[in-house]
Parts: structure tokens; sequence; C-alpha cells
């Protein structure tokens, strides 16, 4: 991550003026950028309380050596509330997401799960699927996502995605560029009025896509566009930008194509993963998508492969995995509760 600014190595607390330290530190970056705050007192817990009230999300913990004395813990503070996602709080558990594996044909230099074609599989599995579908009404899901890494590189994926259309409409998350041969012949089998195809274009035009992708894909992904809508699946564009001006153009192209607004998902890089920069993001900033992958349950898939996310290892039985979820969210609420409470009685 990159850090605009350090405060510390520190011995102080918020009782012998840390909390002075911290804001001289948040004053010298713009909003959104990241400070460094390394501690050798136990600060973890005010400061988390602090960052729930605050808005200053801490995105990332991690242990440092000091010499001699000891240990330090290191933590970074992103400066003010994150930015909208623009997305309307639905029930918590509705739309449930399956990482079906890590491994990825492309290596995109943004990715928030660390995904390539070096990544190791961790396959969720079609045993645990055809469970995971099996359970999913009763615990209250209406919407399955099923993505990675690159789900068409499985061989039983549309055994996957067929398990999953019997328990709530899916929808496939693909890069599109293996729509083809002997995996677009297994998918034709798939019902349409079940089955969507979610496949990642981020720009009108080759460069801005291949900057991030590799050279020739934005042709081969434009190229699996054109197939899967060939094949009868309704297809949504999905753009991973940077910029507001990005933004724009791209939505100028999704007008161009007539591509309906149910059929476009436009979302900002996410400072997770890979990625160099991007908009940083902490739990607490999230409404919780319950995401399951071969490790557990996490709080929202754009941080299925980091513990902070992690709210689980159980994901069976599948309601119980879902109530862990909701309540992770009443706790986290709870606290957003309590401290503006103790604040405004201060």
């Amino acid at each position: 991550m990159h850090v605009r600014a350090e405060v510390g190595p520190t011995d102080k607390t918020f009782g012998s003026g840390l909390l002075l330290e911290i804001l001289v530190g948040l004053r010298a970056v713009p909003p959104g950028q990241l400070v460094g705050l390394t501690c050798t007192a136990p600060v973890a817990d005010e400061l988390e309380k602090w960052s729930r009230l605050t808005g200053n999300a801490i995105v990332h913990v991690e242990a440092v050596p000091t010499g001699a004395n000891g240990g330090a813990t290191r933590f970074v503070l992103r400066n003010g509330a994150a930015p909208s996602m623009g997305d309307d709080e639905r029930p918590v558990g509705s739309r449930l997401w399956l990482y079906t594996n890590f491994d990825c044909n492309l290596s995109c230099d943004y990715c928030c799960v660390r995904s390539s074609p070096d990544a190791p599989r961790r396959a969720l599995g079609l045993e645990a699927v055809r469970r995971i579908a099996n359970e999913a009404p009763a615990a209250g899901v209406r919407e399955i996502f099923v993505t990675g890494g690159e789900p068409m590189l499985l061989p039983d994926l549309a055994d996957i995605l067929s398990a999953c259309a019997v328990a709530a409409p899916t929808t496939l998350l693909t890069n599109g560029m293996l729509l083809k041969g002997t995996a677009l012949d297994a998918m034709r089998a798939l019902p349409r009025d079940r089955v969507v195809l979610q496949i990642s274009l981020d720009s009108a035009t080759p460069p801005l896509h291949e900057l991030h992708r590799g050279a020739g894909t934005w042709q081969r992904a434009w190229r699996g566009v054109q197939t899967a809508r060939e094949a009868g699946f309704r297809v949504r564009l999905a753009a991973t930008v940077a910029t507001d001006e990005d933004e724009a153009t791209f939505h100028e192209f999704l007008e161009r194509e007539h591509v309906a607004p149910a059929d476009r998902v436009v979302r900002r890089v996410a400072l997770r993963g890979v990625a160099d920069d991007g908009v940083a993001l902490a739990r607490a900033d999230l409404v919780p998508e319950v995401t399951i992958t071969a490790r557990g349950v996490y709080w929202h898939p754009v941080g299925a492969d980091d513990d902070d996310f992690l709210v689980t290892r159980d994901v069976f039985p599948l309601d119980k995995a879902v109530e862990a979820v909701r309540d992770a969210l009443r706790h986290e609420r709870a606290d957003q509760d309590t401290m503006a409470s103790i604040f405004h009685c201060a």
C-alpha cells in the first residue's frame, strides 16, 4: 500500500497524546490517502474504536520488529470516510458469492484477490458447491454469483453453474476469453433464464483495458461478449475504473452499444490484493455480501483473500455461516452506536 505519511514509532496512547500525533499525520495527506502509524504501546482496541467513530478506517495491520527492545504494531489509516459505493443495502445473505478458484489466465495489476496463472487454485469443489446450493434457499439466498480467479479454467464449471441455477438465479463473472471450444459446448446446456454472464471490459477501446490486463485482451474479451450473446446468454459488462473520466467515457461507450442500465457494472479499483492504488476499504465501510472460498466465509468479495475480512472458517451448515455474517454486522453497528453515544455524552 502506498502510504503518504508516517507517524511514529511512538509509545504514546490515547491518554498521553497519541490522538494529536494521528491528527497531525492525517492533516498532512489528502482525503482518501493513507497514513502509517507505528506504535510500541498496546493501542489496538482504542484505535479501533476511534476509527469506527470517525470513519478514518484501519485498512491494514502488521507486526514490525523494533530491535532489541521488542516489537511494535504498524497500522495503516485512511484519511476520512470511504466514498459511497452506490449500492442500495439489501438483506444480508440474499446474495451469495462463491470463489470457485483463485487461479486465472490473466495477471491483472489491480486484482483484489491476487489471482494469476501462478496462484494456487484453492478450488471450492463441485461437491461443496452442490451442498451450498442445496442449503441456499433455506438460508435466504436469492442470487448466486460464481467468481474467481477465472472460473472457466475449471473443467466442471458447467456442473457447478447447473447446481447453482437450480437454487437461485446465477451470475458467472468471467473475463470472457475462454468462452470457446469444449467450454462453450458445455455452457450451451445451461438454462438461459437462470444463468447470466458478467464479462469484464474495462474501457471502450483496447489501450486502457490492456494496460491493466495485458496485450490483446480487449479484443478477446469483446469476442467473448459476442459469443455469449450469440449463444443466447444475457451479458452484463463490468468495468473496473480508476477515475471519474474513465467512468464517464465507459458509460458513453455503453450508451453507444445500447447496453441496458441493468447490464452495466462500473466499479472503482479497490486498494486490496495486488493493487498499488485505489479506494482503501475496511470491513466497516461495506455492507456485507456473504462470500465463500475454500478457506471459509468472508465479509465481502473484495476482501476474500484477506484475514481482516474473514468471518468464520465454517461454511456448513450454510444458514449458520450466513447468520455468523449477520452477527458480525450487528456487532459492527453496535460498536458504532455505542461509540456515538459515548461521544455525544462526552
